[in-house]
C-alpha cells in the first residue's frame, strides 16, 4: 500500500475544516451513539430503554416512535408535542438514516429542537451512511413491517 504524505499546510486546513464542521453541528461528538450500542440496549430487556424517535422517511428500528421527516414543519410540530410529555433528563435517541449525515435535511432541525427544549440526555444515532448500511445490513433489530 502506497503512503500518501500531505503537506503540513494541507493537514492544518483539513483539521480546521473538521473542527469548524463539528462546531457548526447542533450535537457534540459525545452525543453520537454508535448503532451497535443502541442495538445492544434494545436486545437487553433488563436495560433501561431510551425513547427512540425516527425523524426521517427510512424504516423503523425496533421500539422507535415514527414522527416522519423533521424537515417538514408538521412533523417537527409532532416531535415537539411528543417531547413536551417527557422529562428533560429522559434518554432520547433520534435517527433518520435517509442519506449520509452531511446531506440529511432531518437530523439538524430535530436535534436543535431537543436543545431548545433543554433536554440533557439526547443522542443522535450515528448512521453516517444510511439506515440500510449502518443498521439493517448489520442485522440490528427492526420493527415488524406493518
Amino acid at each position: 500500500m502506497k503512503k500518501i504524505i500531505l503537506p503540513p499546510a494541507t493537514v492544518i486546513l483539513l483539521l480546521i475544516s473538521m473542527v469548524t464542521y463539528a462546531q457548526n453541528e447542533p450535537w457534540k461528538p459525545g452525543q453520537l451513539m454508535e448503532p451497535k450500542d443502541l442495538a445492544a440496549i434494545i436486545n437487553d430487556p433488563s436495560a433501561p430503554q431510551p425513547l427512540i424517535i425516527n425523524i426521517g422517511p427510512a424504516g423503523s428500528i425496533k421500539n422507535a416512535t415514527n414522527i416522519g421527516p423533521a424537515s417538514k414543519k408538521e412533523n417537527l410540530d409532532k416531535l415537539k408535542s411528543l417531547l413536551s410529555k417527557e422529562k428533560t433528563d429522559r434518554d432520547i435517541v433520534i435517527y433518520c438514516g435517509c442519506c449520509p449525515f452531511k446531506n440529511c435535511p432531518n437530523i439538524r432541525p430535530a436535534f436543535k429542537l431537543l436543545n431548545e427544549m433543554k433536554f440533557t440526555n439526547q443522542k443522535l444515532l450515528n448512521l453516517s451512511q444510511n439506515l440500510k448500511a449502518d443498521w439493517i445490513d448489520k442485522g440490528y433489530p427492526m420493527a415488524p413491517r406493518e
